[in-house]
């Protein structure tokens, strides 16, 4: 038997009651009720609860014991009472009765509480890096990503390629950022640079007549942080493949993203066969070329109508004559909502830079009229033919946006996910991929 433990902290079940057992962990929580102590014992894989009497030699010891210390325990598994089964843990049916205990590594007060998921600054949390690893959220986040790398690893052979680790030292190569240099103590005065992709060697790879390639690879980057990318550095999937079209290609990671989200997400695919959306069409819809398809929004551009003259906008009508576009955004059965929820979306269209969102809601009397400060300028011809490119019904309400075409696509398309958050309408269940092409 190994002389620190018989069994992981998550191991031990009602089959277990009687067995003496050792395990080895860090003290999670203690609960003192003066005659009896009880301990939450944690390693990597769970935690069991174990407990100690003040008869027991080693009571005192364990008592003034601080949180986080690693100990070892040996004792005799039994059965919980019913009323004190804690569903929430695997070993939750039984807990330990510590006969003997061994201090194997003491602990200071901690600066930050390890069995708290509460948020805390980063800076405490970098300082403390090893402490922070330990936390239930976190530390599972970090199996959870060694487990979806095997995975893509297996996944990838299945499909026949072949991995490869390409050179950390290299020469520098024009990518989309600045390069990390390392100075070379052999060649004074001159520099090796970090990959910022594996471009060249996978390349060489390639030419050399292997089949199929991938690598997860690390990429250093000398850029700014983004949402979605760390700075620095951050590791990439990377693939090729020979005597292949863009079908093949896509085919293979779209087999591996849906078989990868269906093992380890909890959340629903949109799509299983990822839609194709032309640049220009995702810049003009979406207002994004890495659009949020779960968002039911869709932008149109009614640039056009502006010549009429039945609508009597003239702000837009100038600069429509100058080369500006006019886009929208249609909000459904939005009539009821207050006069604040509209001006909101207008102040924050300024926030952004912009000179704001001009909007109407759809009403139907006699006829078509648009309530709302800028509805007077359309007739009810011009709004009928508005509704036939839109889509939009009476209830709807109508945002617009004008503006030269770079600008009016960034703050439309941020509309677009204001707007889609603010309603509602964007299910965070889910995820929707889709391919922009040409």
């Amino acid at each position: 038997m190994n002389k620190y433990r018989s069994h992981h902290c998550n191991e031990l079940r009602k089959n277990n009651v009687g067995q003496d057992v050792i395990l080895s962990g860090w003290i999670n929580k203690k609960r003192d009720h003066g005659n009896l102590l009880f301990i939450d014992l944690r390693d990597n894989y769970g935690i069991t609860q174990c407990i100690i009497d003040q008869e027991n030699i080693n009571f005192k010891l364990l008592e003034r014991t601080p949180l986080e210390t690693v100990v070892k325990i040996e004792g005799k598994v039994v059965d919980r009472t019913t009323e004190t089964i804690n569903k929430d843990i695997e070993t939750g049916e039984i807990e330990v009765t510590i006969n003997n205990s061994e201090i194997l590594g003491t602990c200071k007060e901690l600066p930050m509480p390890v069995f708290s998921d509460q948020e805390y600054a980063e800076e405490i949390r970098l300082k403390y890096r090893f402490l922070d690893l330990r936390r239930k959220k976190i530390h599972e986040n970090i199996i959870l990503r060694s487990k979806v790398i095997s995975f893509i690893r297996n996944e990838m052979n299945k499909l026949g390629f072949l991995e490869f680790q390409t050179p950390i030292l290299t020469s520098s190569s024009p990518e989309g950022a600045r390069d990390f240099l390392v100075p070379s103590r052999l060649n004074p005065g001159k520099f090796y640079a970090l990959p910022q992709a594996p471009q060249q060697f996978k390349q060489l790879i390639m030419v050399s007549g292997f089949d199929k390639y991938f690598q997860i690879a690390p990429c250093f980057r000398d850029e700014d942080a983004r949402a979605d990318r760390s700075p620095g550095e951050f590791y990439q999937l990377d693939l090729e493949m020979s005597f292949v079209e863009q079908e093949d290609v896509f085919n293979v990671v779209e087999t591996l993203m849906v078989n990868t989200f269906k093992k380890f997400s909890n959340k629903k695919l949109k799509y299983d066969k990822f839609p194709k959306i032309s640049y220009k069409e995702a810049l003009l819809k979406y207002g994004s070329d890495k659009p949020d398809l779960r968002n039911p929004l869709i932008i149109n551009d009614i640039s056009d109508l502006f010549s009429r003259d039945d609508i009597t906008f003239e702000i837009f009508k100038k600069l429509v004559k100058s080369g500006s576009k006019v886009r929208c955004i249609v909000t459904k059965n939005t009539k009821d909502k207050p006069r604040s929820f509209f001006d909101s979306i207008d102040k924050w269209a300024k926030e952004q830079g912009a000179s704001g969102l001009a909007y109407f809601t759809l009403e139907k009397n006699n006829e078509i009229t648009a309530k709302g400060p800028v509805g007077k300028f359309f007739s009810s011809e011009s709004l009928l033919e508005i509704m036939k490119i839109t889509g939009a019904e009476v209830g709807d309400s109508i945002f617009l946006s004008c503006g030269k075409e770079k600008e009016l696509v960034k703050i439309i398309g941020l509309a677009r996910d204001k707007i889609g958050k603010d309603l509602d309408l964007i299910d965070d269940d889910i995820f929707a991929f889709c391919w922009i092409v040409d």
